[in-house]
């Protein structure tokens, strides 16, 4: 049985929405259980109005929750009793096989990296999300921000760990890569892009595809799309508010006149599709790539199903050994290194 950590009080509205995401996630997987992190009375009060497995439910009481305001690397080290840095250390010592966290981006970040620690080889751990994509399925993009400043070496580590990922929870064999660019010439992009785009033709466990341009994250034929964490950042919360204006534009639209909303009412189950498919609720949070486990990181303002969700994939990650496969992964391009193929 998978066993998931969870931040029960990181996230905007928590912990209701967490630990009714995690009974969610329960009731639909019968081999997963949980570790709530956070203040019991709380948790046990929401619980105690929920339909759950108590067997598959465990309560870890927490006395300090880490604030969106707050300076991550100083908060990290000095509320020790908080739900993040608790969850963190649990998933550590070995008491959990993954960890969800829809807190403070900077606290999830410097926890995993100062508490959980790197896997060997990983030159710096990044963010992975999912964005939805025309095909109804979505897109990797790594890294969406973790690492504002990037060397070659960085980015071929991004696109190694998010193939791993790809293939390992969601069952994609042999991922599309693309590197994000602005043209798909070999001569385009800034130097980092050029000196990456030579380096990945050459990079092992790579299915590189070449340069890519913004439009292919969600209209192109790639499975991955790889990214300094500035540009990646800058090019997520586009599409994101891409999807949010076409919502609101249609909303709007409909209800214009009577007849636009008799319009509205005869194609109504595809305006739901069409909702559904730029959902970034639907697809999850994003995967902590490089860390010892499998650790997802929620959007701040998740509800439960979107919590849900993130469990889920972080479920999935390790049952596809996610972990176990960017390791060897790395291990084969770390040897490739040594033999002057990829440098930095």
């Amino acid at each position: 049985m998978v066993k998931i950590v969870i931040d029960a009080m990181g996230g905007d509205f928590a912990p209701k929405q967490q630990v009714l995401g995690a009974v969610e996630a329960l009731n639909k997987d019968k081999d997963l259980s949980v570790i709530l992190c956070g203040d019991e009375p709380q948790i046990k009060g929401i619980l105690s109005e929920c339909k759950y497995d108590a067997s598959r439910v465990e309560i870890v009481h927490t006395t300090e929750v880490i604030t969106m305001e707050e300076v991550p690397t100083k908060a990290v080290k000095s509320k020790k009793d908080s739900s993040t840095v608790v969850a963190f250390r649990l998933l550590k010592e070995g008491k959990a096989d993954g960890l969800v966290s829809s807190g403070s981006t900077g606290a999830v970040l410097t926890a995993g990296v100062l508490v959980l620690g790197r896997l060997k080889g990983v030159s710096r751990p990044a963010l992975c999300p999912i964005v939805p994509n025309h095909k109804g399925g979505g897109t990797f993009i790594c890294d969406c921000g973790s690492n504002l400043e990037c060397k070659p070496i960085n980015l071929i580590h991004f696109a190694i760990m998010a193939s791993a990922y790809a293939q390992a929870a969601y069952g994609i064999e042999n991922p599309k890569v693309g590197l994000l660019n602005n043209g798909t010439e070999d001569h385009k992009g800034l130097m980092l892009q050029q000196e990456v785009n030579a380096l990945l033709k050459e990079t092992p466990c790579v299915n590189y595809v070449g340069n890519v341009e913004g439009r292919d994250l969600m209209y192109g034929d790639i499975d991955v799309m790889v990214a300094d964490g500035f540009t990646g950042n800058i090019a997520t919360k586009a599409v994101e508010g891409c999807g949010k204006a076409v919502s609101s534009i249609m909303k709007r639209e409909f209800k214009r006149n009577l007849w636009t909303k008799l319009r509205a009412l005869l194609c109504g189950d595809i305006i739901k599709k069409i909702r559904k498919g730029l959902d970034y609720e639907a697809v999850g949070g994003s995967m902590f790539l490089g860390l010892k486990k499998a650790v997802v990181k929620g959007h701040g303002n998740s509800r439960a199903r979107g919590f849900a969700v993130c469990i889920a994939q972080a479920a999935n990650a390790v049952r596809g050994q996610m972990v176990e496969k960017i390791a060897a992964r790395l291990e084969k391009t770390m040897a490739t290194e040594e033999k002057g193929e990829v440098s930095e």
